[in-house]
Order: structure tokens, then sequence, then C-alpha cells
């Protein structure tokens, strides 16, 4: 076996074993593109090799998904998604199954369509496929994203590279923020996850109520929900299995109060979303708000997002990451949220995760918003950190203490 099969083999297993942490007994609902079909397969076998009793594959093809904006002829194809597919995968999930994505989307893949119609597309498709995210964003299944060098993505992140070498490279750069080029990753991955429970220990013993951003461009405070929990790396889902929703990560998170974000910010990389690069984000908050916009690339989307719905204006996450993550240190922009989202600090828009609030199990949506969670068709990360940026914690006595300083932490 070469070098690289052994590679995506590990990383097939990671997926499986710890990104999941597979039940023997579970089915697993997987969805992939056929461009990410190697690594698709060997995750396959290694959930049956786990016990899993089904894995139901869902595919979809960058051409395929081109062709809607090529040829549909209906204007109202733009305003329908597949209910009838996420209600099946909703129901799969309640039923105990296992959520796994293999991730690997050209991030210009729909930059030269209108995008009136991409937005459309994707409201649609939110509306639809809300009733299993709400699954996810509240942690009732084991869930994992997982990373697949394709040729689009490899293009974007290699441009000055022939196409075969851009994806090996690419899928060399995966196996290294992905841990797998160790002698036994589900070990190192064991005290990778040590580090970051050890954080969020730290942090929710402090108890912070609000964080406050300073760098270039950027004068935020981020107050935090009422009884806030931060997590980070694996964690038990509802259904008691411990699980690391994303491979590869370097983050810790919790939910910010919707209604207490002030100031500006700029964005320290850009945001590949939908197919679209949106770059040079600069927002100004108010009472939790977005009320000021612009974008150097990317403006007319960023906008249609903004306008999904009344939660897309406001915070559902915010993050820390030190600068000094492997995934910054590696220099590449990867131009995936996954990726970038693990290179920086970064904050996200939208729905919260209502896991990341204590004793909030049983409230229904009045009681989660009253605590601060904010509601939407749309989870969005954008990444805000930089090793020019520093961040206080300020404690419920308003007592200022550094938190971290030219993007690392100081304690």
């Amino acid at each position: 076996m070469s070098d690289f099969d052994t590679k995506l083999d590990r990383l097939a297993a990671l997926a499986v074993r710890v990104g999941l942490n597979l039940r023997p007994g579970q089915e697993v609902v997987m969805t992939a593109s056929t461009d990410t079909l190697p690594l698709a397969r060997r995750i396959v076998e290694q959930a049956y090799a786990a016990g899993a009793t089904l894995v139901t594959p869902i595919l979809s093809d960058d051409a395929m998904s081109l062709a809607r904006y090529a040829h549909a002829r209906d204007e109202a194809a733009f305003d329908v998604a597949p209910g009838w597919l996420f209600e099946g995968m909703a129901k799969a999930f309640a039923a105990g199954a296992a959520r796994l994505a293999v991730v690997g989307e050209d991030p210009t893949l729909l930059a030269g369509q209108d995008p009136a119609k991409v937005a459309r597309a994707n409201r649609a498709r939110s509306k639809a496929y809300r009733p299993a995210l709400e699954l996810i964003t509240s942690f009732a299944i084991n869930w994992n994203l997982v990373p697949a060098a394709t040729p689009g993505w490899a293009r974007q992140v290699f441009p000055g590279l022939p196409a075969e070498q851009a994806q090996a490279a690419l899928w060399e750069a995966i196996f290294a923020a992905c841990r797998v080029d160790a002698g036994d990753p589900v070990a190192e991955w064991a005290r990778h996850n040590a580090t970051l429970h050890a954080r969020t220990r730290f942090l929710n013993d402090r108890n912070f109520r609000e964080l406050r951003y300073r760098g270039p461009g950027t004068e935020l405070t981020v107050g935090l929900a009422d009884g806030h929990l931060w997590a980070g790396g694996a964690e038990p889902a509802k259904n008691g299995i411990v699980c690391n929703p994303n491979i590869p990560t370097e983050e810790v998170f919790t939910t910010p109060h919707m209604l207490r974000v002030e100031g500006h910010v700029v964005a320290t990389k850009p945001l590949a979303y939908q197919g679209t690069m949106i770059e040079g984000i600069r927002v100004r908050f108010e009472a939790g708000a977005i009320v000021e916009a612009q974008a150097d690339r990317g403006q007319d989307v960023l906008r249609k997002v903004l306008d999904t719905d009344a939660g897309a204006r406001r915070l559902g996450e915010v993050a820390l990451v030190p600068h000094s993550s492997p995934i910054s240190a590696s220099g590449l922009l990867f131009r995936n949220t996954l990726f970038d989202e693990n290179a920086a600090s970064h904050i996200a828009l939208g729905q919260a995760y209502t896991t990341c609030l204590r004793d909030a199990a049983g409230l229904d949506a009045d009681g989660l918003a009253a605590r601060g969670a904010n509601a939407s068709l749309i989870h969005i990360d954008w990444m805000i950190g930089s090793g020019a940026i520093d961040i206080d914690g300020v404690a419920q006595d308003g007592t200022v203490a550094p938190l971290m300083r030219a993007g690392e932490f100081v304690a």
C-alpha cells in the first residue's frame, strides 16, 4: 500500500472512530460529492467495519449543480429545495442515525452565476434543511465533517501548480491538519482534545460576561449569552456518544448574546460561501445587529445573506483560535470554512449552538431567546482573528483581564 493510501485509510478511520465515534448498530447518513469518492468509499468501509447497520450516501456533483443555473427555464426553479430529502434525513437522525459530511467544495463554483438566483436557492435550501439542521446544532446526534481534496478546491489553494500536483499538495496539507501524519492519529487526537478541554475549563471557570477585541480596523465588544458554556474538541452528544464534530479543529467556542454586540470589525480572511468568495468584509454592530456592511468583493452576496431572515444580522457563535494553530502556521489560505475558521478566531452569523447554554434542556424558542441565543436559517463562520488582534475578557463584576495577545492565549 502506498503512503498516500495509508494516510487516506487513516483519515477515513479517524472520521468514523474519532469524528463520529460510531456505535455498533448505528446507521450513518453521509453526504459527499462525486469528487470525494476515494475518501467516501473508504469511510463506508470503515463504518461497516465499526458496526454500522446501514450507510446511506447522498451524492452531489459540481456539473449537475451548475446545470441548474445554466438550463433551468422556470424562475421558480430557484425557490424550491428537496424538502422530502431533508425531512427523511431528520427522521433518520431522530431515529438514531449519525451524520457524516465529506467536504471539499470548489469555493468559486457559483461565482459566475446570478447572485439573486444563488441567494434564492440558498434560502430555499436553508428553509427545507432546518428540521435536520436543528438536530445537528442542538447536538442531538453524533456528527462529523471531514475534508477531501478535490480538483476545484485544489486549484484555489495552489493556483500555480498543475492540476495533479495541486490536488496532491492539498491532500498533504489535509493530512497534516488532521494529524494523520502521526504514528498513532487516535492517540494524537486524544492529546489534542485534552488541550482544548483545558481551555474550555479555564473559560468556564472565569465566566466572562463579554469579550473585547482590538486590532487594525477592529473595536468590537461581544456580550456572551446568559449562562453560556464554552465547548471544544470532543464533546458528548445528547445521545450519549462523545464525538469530534469537526476534523480538523483548533477552536473553543460559545454562544454570544444576540442583543449585546457593539462596535466594528473587519474580516481577516476571505469567506467562501456557497460557491462565492466574499473578501474584505467590514461591518458595524449596534445592539447586536449589523447595521452597516461592506465587502471589497462579493458585496451583493453578503447583503443577500444578511437579508435571509431577522437573525441573519446577529451572531450565533464566537470562537477563539490561537494564531499559532497548525492551520495558521501552514501559511495557506484554504478558502474553506472548515479549515480557515481553525486558523483564526471567528464569529458566526445566524443560528446559535444551544448546547452552549447551561440548563437549556426543555427551553422553547422564547426561552432560548431570553437567554440571548439567536435563531436563523443560516450559520456562517467568518474569521476576525490574526497575529495583530488582542482580546480581553470582562468578568461579571466588570474586571478586565487579558485573554489573548497578538493572537495567542495569555494563560
